[in-house]
């Protein structure tokens, strides 16, 4: 498969994964239920790694997507490659929270639930990266979604060197 399928498919294992852990991270911590904030835990952690090869197959795609897409196209691309190159730190961030949140229950239990908070408030804050990341990564191909032109003041900062 080409990157630009991988990327269109793997985005949404990080924003549906994430969003769903959060859900059920939301349950588990209601229900007071320590095996199911480890199940939910892990499944922000597994959607949050995702973050790298999202982030490395867009990248990938860059050159191939930039050449078929119009004018606006184009500088929707670079403002939506710019944040997430820009924003990728608050998933490993959330990785990092969501692995300490699973591996610290048995040596400090009483961390146990500050942690999880944590990495539920992370969890949310990246959805809400996600979707503006989204937002300009849906502008690209679809002008039908296009309500307003890209941020001019990308498009002159954003340096990325596509892959050959």
């Amino acid at each position: 498969m080409k990157p630009e399928h991988l990327h269109a498919i793997s985005n949404h294992v990080l924003v549906i994964g994430v969003g769903l852990g959060i859900f059920a991270l939301i349950l588990a911590l209601l229900l007071k239920s320590r095996p199911a904030q480890i199940v939910a835990l892990a499944v922000v952690l597994v959607s949050s790694a995702a973050a790298y090869p999202v982030l490395f197959l867009g990248q990938q795609a860059y050159k191939s997507v930039r050449g078929i897409a119009d004018e606006q196209g184009q500088q929707w691309l670079d403002v939506h490659m710019e944040r997430a190159e820009s924003t990728i730190y608050i998933y490993y961030a959330l990785m990092l929270v969501a692995g300490a949140a699973l591996a610290v229950h048995k040596w400090k239990p009483k961390t146990a639930v500050p942690l999880a908070l944590v990495t539920l408030v992370l969890a949310a804050a990246s959805v809400g990266v996600g979707g503006w990341i989204s937002y300009a990564g849906g502008q690209v191909r679809h002008p039908e979604f296009r309500d307003a032109p890209p941020p001019a003041a990308v498009e002159a900062r954003h340096q990325h060197a596509p892959h050959d």
